[in-house]
């Protein structure tokens, strides 16, 4: 494995002295992604089974410094965007074809969308943004849209329209079954398919769909079947979905029985996306 591979499995919260923002080589956005941490806490309205965050250990920051994230936002957008970020240390190594900034990704050790000021942080971002005038750079939102009916989170929606913003929101079940078995959480399937179809006939939004083996079984094919469905829904009622990011485990998951699904096993599965006329990319565990 090269070194530049390497950092794609190596999603580190931390950087230098910083304690909000992070700095990643991401394999979906083909760049570096700088994340922003709004649950250092690790408190998440989930239990994914196969979350890489390690919730064993306590954490070492329990509440969000607004003024101090924002500084080491805005240090890091001049730090990257100056090209100094390749100039040495851990992301030296990468290729030309991704020594960019793709986006700022709100995301971290939980949902980011349950942070009770989390409009005021996202405008806070898309002004840093528009001060270092990188305009070409995203505001992305990775969340497993479960707070979407809140509404501080939908004035944050409406600011990430109006700044080259995208949804990246997690459907990975078709039935409420399965939701709860990878998901593990109180919240109700079709809380989650009601907000994401809400989302969605607003604006178009990314499907994260993470598959893997579980005690050594794949998917079943009828909750495959039963996801589509969920997916044709959305669509029928209006919604637009840009993209579905087919992929797998790539980092040691929170369940020691959860594994990755091979290339192949994911290729199926998007193309069973692509034949609801939906585009599909697969993003293997290597």
């Amino acid at each position: 494995m090269s070194t530049w591979q390497a950092l794609h499995r190596g999603h580190s919260r931390n950087f230098e002295s910083f304690k909000f923002v992070y700095p990643v080589l991401s394999r979906r956005s083909r760049g570096i992604s700088i994340g922003v941490n709004l649950n250092p806490d690790k408190v998440c309205n989930f239990d994914c089974i196969y979350c890489q965050v390690d919730r064993r250990s306590e954490a070492e920051t329990r509440f969000v410094e607004t003024e101090r994230l924002l500084g080491e936002l805005d240090a890091m957008l001049e730090y990257a965007a100056s090209g100094e970020i390749f100039r040495e240390g851990r992301f030296a190594s990468v290729p030309a074809d991704r020594r960019r900034i793709n986006d700022i990704a709100f995301a971290g050790d939980g949902e980011p969308t349950t942070y009770r000021n989390f409009d005021e942080i996202v405008s806070a971002a898309a002004e840093l943004k528009r001060r270092h005038r990188l305009d070409s750079v995203k505001l992305v939102l990775i969340t497993n849209a479960s707070m979407f009916h809140r509404p501080a989170v939908k004035r944050a929606l409406e600011i990430l329209d109006a700044n080259q913003g995208e949804i990246w929101a997690k459907l990975e079940a078709g039935t409420e079954a399965y939701f709860q078995l990878v998901d593990r959480t109180k919240i109700p399937f079709q809380q989650i398919l009601d907000n994401l179809t809400s989302a969605a006939k607003q604006r178009p939004i990314v499907i994260q769909a993470l598959f893997m083996r579980i005690a050594g079984e794949p998917p079943p094919p009828a909750e495959i079947t039963a996801w589509c469905d969920r997916l044709s829904e959305i669509l029928a009622a209006g919604g637009k979905i840009s993209l579905v990011q087919v992929y797998t485990v790539a980092r040691r998951p929170a369940e020691d029985y959860v594994t990755p699904l091979t290339d192949a096993e994911l290729e199926t599965i998007a193309e069973q996306v692509r034949a609801l006329g939906l585009a599909a990319e697969v993003f293997g565990a290597a």
